[in-house]
C-alpha cells in the first residue's frame, strides 16, 4: 500500500510539473504514470551512486550541485520514457524542484507507520 502512495504521489508531481514548467510536455496521463515508475526505479538505483559520486561537487557547493543531480535523474527519466519529454536540461532543472517540493508537500500528509 505504501508503495502505491509513493507511485501515486510521484504521479502527482509530475503532473503539476507538467502543467507549470514549460518544457515538460506529456502526451497523456499515462506517460505520465509510467514516468513515475520510471523516476521511482532511477532514484531506488541510480540515484544514491550519482550522488556518491558527485559528494565532493555537492559539498563544495553547500547542496546546490544535488539540484543538477536531480534534474539529470529527470532528464533520464524522460530519455527512458515514451511521451514524456523535456526541451532541455534547464526545464529538467526546474522540473526536478517542482517535483521535489511537490513531493515533500504531498509526503508530509503520508502517515509513515515506520
Amino acid at each position: 500500500m505504501k508503495l502505491i502512495l509513493r507511485w501515486l504521489v510521484n504521479a502527482v508531481a509530475l503532473y503539476v510539473a507538467v502543467k507549470l514548467v514549460p518544457g515538460i510536455e506529456a502526451s497523456s496521463t499515462q506517460a505520465i504514470l509510467i514516468a513515475a515508475i520510471v523516476i521511482g526505479l532511477i532514484n531506488a538505483t541510480l540515484k544514491p551512486i550519482a550522488v556518491l559520486l558527485t559528494l565532493p561537487l555537492t559539498i563544495v557547493t553547500l547542496g546546490l550541485f544535488y539540484l543538477f543531480v536531480n534534474g539529470a535523474m529527470l532528464y533520464l527519466t524522460a530519455a527512458l520514457t515514451p511521451g514524456f519529454e523535456l526541451a532541455g536540461f534547464g526545464s529538467a532543472l526546474v522540473g526536478a524542484i517542482v517535483v521535489s517540493l511537490v513531493g515533500m508537500l504531498l509526503n508530509s500528509f503520508l502517515r509513515d507507520d515506520d
